[in-house]
């Protein structure tokens, strides 16, 4: 019996939704359709443990060829079914994994064993379409984001992206030291650095904790690693979290001081470029080389069930998706390692550490 959580069914939900509709809707930074942006499908491919599955269409038929089998379908059933585990996946309320035997009926009829999809591929699916603009037949790839489970992250926490701030302006004592790092509110860190500025003292940023996280963000854009540290510092030290408010924040205050004079979106412009290529793939551990997965992009599958697609091949809405649906949050500070007050060399340092997930 196949079982999985609400984000793992999203993926069959997205596969059933979008044979049936037998087109892309692409999406805009809000979420919502893109009118002029609609691309019929030809075909969809998704790798299954036994091989990859095709799936084209023959008027009101749906054809599904495997390594060695063709299956016809009415298009109608899969329509059927997307409204069916819709409905399902609205009204379940446990994050647990649970099963759907209707369902899993229904993709066991034409070899569909699995709920994700072959996990060695980088893609949950690909799509060829028909770009009427340009009359091209790309192949896209996407991985798949559901708002129906919980939210998920676009990088995740770790040591690895912890960054390191030297505490200038001040001299703390071995007392006030131990005082900040007492402070255990529910936003301890904030209160530490809160207290820290109430000593005259203030975070200056001095270099990611790994130096291939460092090197990575310096290959994107050299300004990054302090873009990020300074808008990480505004997010433990206010009450911004959204990706967006806190660029907007850090254009106005321009801590890096840009020539502003004619408005270039200096900021906004490399966050972009920043969180577009984590969800390409950049990984703060692993060394980046620039190179785009050319199977970059998302398939959103909204509350209310309409699937809309954002895909590096439409760069512009795929980055304004990204900044528009991000925000910063708090991971664990024992876990990783950071938001307590050291010394080193007879100087006091404090790690704050960078996790994005997408807004719910």
């Amino acid at each position: 019996m196949l079982k999985g959580n609400k984000g793992e069914w999203s993926e069959i939900y997205a596969l059933l939704k979008i044979i049936a509709d037998k087109k892309l809707f692409a999406g805009d930074s809000n979420l919502n359709r893109v009118e002029k942006l609609i691309f019929p499908i030809i075909k969809i491919l998704r790798d299954e443990s036994n091989g990859t599955y095709e799936y084209t269409y023959d008027s009101d038929l749906v054809l599904i060829k495997g390594t060695n089998e063709e299956f016809r379908i009415p298009i109608t059933a899969f329509q059927e079914r997307a409204v069916f585990l819709l409905s399902k996946l609205k009204e379940t309320a446990s994050s647990a994994t649970f099963s759907i035997p209707e369902i899993e009926n229904f993709i066991n009829s034409f070899n569909c064993a699995s709920i994700k999809a072959k996990s060695s591929i980088k893609s949950d699916i690909k799509i060829v379409i028909h770009d009427q603009r340009t009359g091209t037949t790309p192949e896209l790839g996407f991985s798949i984001k559901s708002q129906l489970g919980g939210a998920s992250t676009l990088l995740n926490a770790g040591k690895t992206t912890n960054f390191i701030y030297e505490i200038v302006g001040t001299t703390l004592s071995i007392d006030q030291i131990a005082e900040i790092n007492q402070i255990n509110s529910k936003s301890k860190i904030k209160d530490r650095i809160e207290k820290i500025k109430n000593y005259s003292g203030t975070l200056s940023f001095i270099k990611t904790e790994t130096s291939v996280f460092g090197n990575n963000l310096t290959l994107i854009d050299s300004f990054l690693p302090k873009i990020v540290a300074e808008i990480l510092h505004l997010f433990f030290s206010s009450t911004y979290s959204k990706t967006i408010d806190l660029v907007e924040a850090i254009s106005i205050a321009n801590p890096l001081g840009f020539n502003l004079e004619t408005n270039h979106p200096f900021y906004t412009y490399k966050i972009k470029r920043f969180l577009t290529d984590i969800a390409l793939g950049m990984m703060p551990s692993k060394v980046w080389s620039g190179v785009l997965d050319a199977t970059g992009g998302y398939l959103v599958v909204k509350e209310d069930g309409e699937v809309l697609c954002y895909h590096i091949y439409n760069r512009n809405e795929f980055e304004d998706y990204l900044l528009n649906n991000t925000k910063l949050e708090t991971a664990s500070s024992t876990r990783h390692d950071f938001g307590t007050v050291y010394c080193e060399n007879n100087r006091p340092y404090m790690k704050l550490n960078l996790q994005i997930r997408f807004l719910k």
